[in-house]
Order: C-alpha cells, then sequence, then structure tokens
C-alpha cells in the first residue's frame, strides 16, 4: 500500500514541474531551432537533443519559488527558458567530460555526433541561454539586474568548480563522505540558482528569498545523492560509471567495510559488473551500516529543508516544497 501511495506521489510530483515547466521549454526549443545553423552535421546534433529534450527540473524549480513569494508565474517565461537553456549547455558539456555514450537508454549528442559537435551545440545553447536571459531582466532596476547577474555568475563558477573536484574522484575507491557532499554541495549550486532568482523576481522578502535559496542548494544536493542510489540499479549507468567516472557513492561507502569491500570488488572488477550480479550487488550496498549512515545524512537534510519552508506564506506552495524534499528519499 504504502508503495502505491509513495509512486503516485512522484508521478503527481513530476506532472505538476512539467506542467510549470511546458511553456518555457517550448519557447526555450522554438528560440534555439530559430537560430541560423549551417553545418548539416550540427543542425542534426541539435534536433536529436531538442527531440530528447524534457528538462522540467529547473523551470518547475523558478515557478514554485516565484510563486511561494507571491509572484504570478506567467510573465517569467523568457527568463525561466533562459535558464534553461544554461542548463542544457552545462548536461551537453558534462556528458563529453563523463564520455556518456546514452542516458536512460538514449544516446547523448557525445554518443551519437562525438566531443566536437557535443561542445559546440553546448556553446550555442550557452550563448542563446545568456543573450535571453540579459534580454529578459532588461526592464529590471538596475540595481536588481546586477545582484542577479552576479548571483548567475557565482553559481556558474561554483559549480565548475564542482565538476572539476569531481574529476580528482576518478577511479578512487577510498571515501570521505563529507567530501563527496561538499562537492555535490557546490553543483547544487544550479538548483539555488532556480529558486534563489525566482524569489527576486517573485518580489519576496529576504528573508523568503534566503529561505528559498537554502532549500534548493538542499534539494540539489538530495537529488544528487538519489541519482547515486538510482545508478546502481542500471546496470548501463553503472558500467558507464565504472569505465569513466567513480563508482556510485552508496558502492563505494559500502566498501569501507572490510567485510564487503572483497565482495564488491570481485563484482565490479574487469571494468564492467555483469547484468546477473546487480542485484548481488544491490544486496551488498544496501546491508552496508555506512549506507544506512548515509540514508540517514539524508534524512537529516530533507527535515531541514522542511523546516525552511516556514518562512513561505503560501500554504499550497509551502506543501509541494515539502513533498518535493521528502520524494528524494523515497524507496531508498
Amino acid at each position: 500500500m504504502n508503495v502505491d501511495i509513495s509512486q503516485k506521489q512522484s508521478k503527481i510530483l513530476v506532472e505538476e514541474l512539467e506542467r510549470r515547466s511546458k511553456k518555457p521549454l517550448e519557447f526555450a526549443k522554438e528560440a534555439i531551432l530559430a537560430e541560423k545553423i549551417e553545418y548539416r552535421e550540427m543542425r542534426k546534433a541539435l534536433e536529436h537533443y531538442i527531440l530528447h529534450w524534457n528538462d522540467f527540473t529547473h523551470a518547475g524549480s523558478f515557478s514554485i519559488a516565484y510563486e511561494a513569494v507571491g509572484g504570478n508565474s506567467g510573465s517569467v517565461t523568457r527568463v525561466q527558458a533562459a535558464i534553461t537553456m544554461i542548463a542544457a549547455a552545462l548536461d551537453i558539456h558534462d556528458d563529453v567530460m563523463d564520455e556518456s555514450e546514452k542516458k536512460h537508454g538514449l544516446p547523448t549528442v557525445f554518443g551519437k555526433f562525438g566531443g566536437d559537435i557535443a561542445l559546440l551545440l553546448g556553446d550555442a545553447f550557452l550563448i542563446e541561454g545568456f543573450n535571453l536571459f540579459t534580454e529578459s531582466i532588461s526592464g529590471l532596476p538596475q540595481k536588481k539586474i546586477k545582484e542577479i547577474r552576479a548571483i548567475l555568475k557565482r553559481a556558474l563558477f561554483e559549480v565548475g568548480n564542482g565538476h572539476a573536484l569531481e574529476l580528482n574522484l576518478r577511479g578512487r575507491t577510498s571515501t570521505n563522505l563529507e567530501e563527496y557532499i561538499e562537492i555535490f554541495n557546490m553543483k547544487a549550486a544550479s538548483i539555488e540558482v532556480d529558486f534563489r532568482i525566482g524569489a527576486i523576481l517573485g518580489n519576496g522578502t529576504r528573508s523568503e528569498i534566503d529561505a528559498m535559496a537554502k532549500f534548493g542548494r538542499i534539494l540539489g544536493t538530495l537529488a544528487q545523492l538519489r541519482e547515486e542510489f538510482i545508478d546502481i540499479f542500471d546496470a548501463e549507468e553503472l558500467n558507464q560509471r565504472i569505465r569513466s567516472e567513480y563508482l556510485p557513492l552508496p558502492i563505494l561507502v559500502a566498501m569501507q567495510e572490510n567485510e564487503l569491500k572483497a565482495k564488491i570488488q570481485e563484482l565490479t572488477s574487469g571494468g564492467k559488473v555483469e547484468v546477473s550480479n546487480v542485484d548481488e550487488l544491490i544486496n551488498l550496498v544496501f546491508k552496508s551500516r555506512s549506507v544506512e549512515k548515509l540514508k540517514r545524512k539524508m534524512q537529516d537534510l530533507a527535515a531541514e529543508s522542511a523546516h525552511l519552508t516556514s518562512a513561505i506564506r503560501r500554504k499550497e506552495t509551502r506543501n509541494l516544497l515539502c513533498s518535493l524534499a521528502s520524494s528524494m528519499l523515497e524507496d531508498l
């Protein structure tokens, strides 16, 4: 019964985020497709990405923060679209760094068209996104424009620093849990900026803006930690991680226990995990005391984020925020 309710709640949350993101995503697609791209292979890469582009996280997060402080979400579509395009650029570049040929069973731009095309396409999204972002806030008071631009700049540099530090994790089997969480926290600046700028443009009070920003940072961190668990269940993604990145954090954490380390190393040796061994690996990881500690850390973060919502004036939006945070713990 609990699983059914949980799944229903997740579906409702995803549908809500998709609803809030529909117009901005359509606007973003139309804007980038309208640009003149003469190289045929590049155009094909763009159309490939557009076909599978369904990022509801950034525009949806922005919309919730904007609404939470009393804003009217109908007037910020262009800003949402701009943020979504900048996020797409980071996503495409990230696939190049990680050499990710597939995601969710579909070929990435890197996997289908190669690194050169992927880098150029990421650059195109970045240029289009920044241009649209600048245009979208041009009518605001100069003080607010300066503040928002500084926030976006700081966030993108922090995300970049997080990715750079993450490169140093490749191939490691020893782990300091706090080091990994700190890197995830830095990369979570990409979600914090959605909530912070959404609250600013919604004319929130300083306490509301700060609460939304902190909530976004925690949510972004939790989302990454959740993905670390999810990647264990996907043999294709797990083997991609073994080849080009680092093992999912729960596996690394479990390997710190001597009685589990040798068995996990045996299952992950040879550069891949056989599909027939994934269930055994999952069982080993989830019986780890250290992994239980990691899950308790996630529970503490979710509780902290729920406390932050007390600063939000709209009850329905406050409940939605709490549901988003609790969904990061679902089925773990």
